[in-house]
This record gives C-alpha cells, structure tokens and sequence, in this order.
C-alpha cells in the first residue's frame, strides 16, 4: 500500500506533488498544490511535469504554487496504514491451503519449499 500519490503521466514513476485542473469553459489550464483526494477529472503531476506543462495554443495556463514540496504524511495515512497491516495479519476463518511445494528441485535456484500457509499476502515456507 502507498501513501503518496504517483505522477498522472504515462510511464513516469515519481510522487505527485501538484494536480493539473482544466477549465474549459475558460481555456485555462490551472496548476496547484496537490489536492487532498484524487478526483476524476483532475490529473496529479511531478514537479518536473508541472514545471514543463504547455497548454495549447490559446489557452492560459495559471500556476498556483511556485515551489513543490511533498506533503507530510497525515494521521489519516498512518491510520489507514495501520489498518492495513492488521487486516493483513489477521487469521483468515477459512480452512488453510493444502502444503504444496514451490519450485521443483530440478529448476535452477529453486529451493523445494514446502508453503505450509498465508499470512496476508505472504507465504509461509519450510523446507521440503
């Protein structure tokens, strides 16, 4: 689970530090602080892509911030973390997977673990 938001743009890797909001109806193109919550018509950029945003011909752009900084993470964010980590630890009511074993001996690197069970999205290994 991530706290931080990634950057809008295809391929790009980085954490969004400012949302790109279109008026239409005003051929503005405006660039502010990152936004509380993602919304669908908004688009969240890095600072390099928020720096280098052209708009199209006609249209304004309007800058909001001039420096990006990202934000410090809420108490919400560790809650919702915190969350997380429990649902993930905690034991499923269902009846546990049959030991299978993973990988075979014969496969390179392959080390012939039995998987005795889950823990979350982890798997419970001992060897086989």
């Amino acid at each position: 689970m991530s706290l931080s938001r990634r950057c809008s743009r295809t391929a790009c890797p980085r954490t969004a530090l400012a949302t790109l909001t279109y008026v239409y109806s005003d051929q503005t193109a405006v660039i502010g602080p990152l936004a509380t919550y993602a919304e669908p018509h908004t688009y969240d950029l890095c600072a390099d892509h928020a720096e280098r945003l052209t708009a199209p011909r006609g249209w304004e752009i309007v800058r909001l911030a001039g420096e990006y900084v990202e934000p410090e993470p809420s108490h919400d964010d560790l809650l919702a973390l915190a969350n997380a980590v429990r649902e993930a630890g905690r034991p499923r009511l269902d009846a546990p997977p049959a030991a299978r074993v993973v990988g075979r001996p014969s496969d390179e690197g392959a080390s012939g673990a039995v998987e005795t069970g889950r823990r979350g999205h982890l798997r419970v290994l001992r060897d086989g």
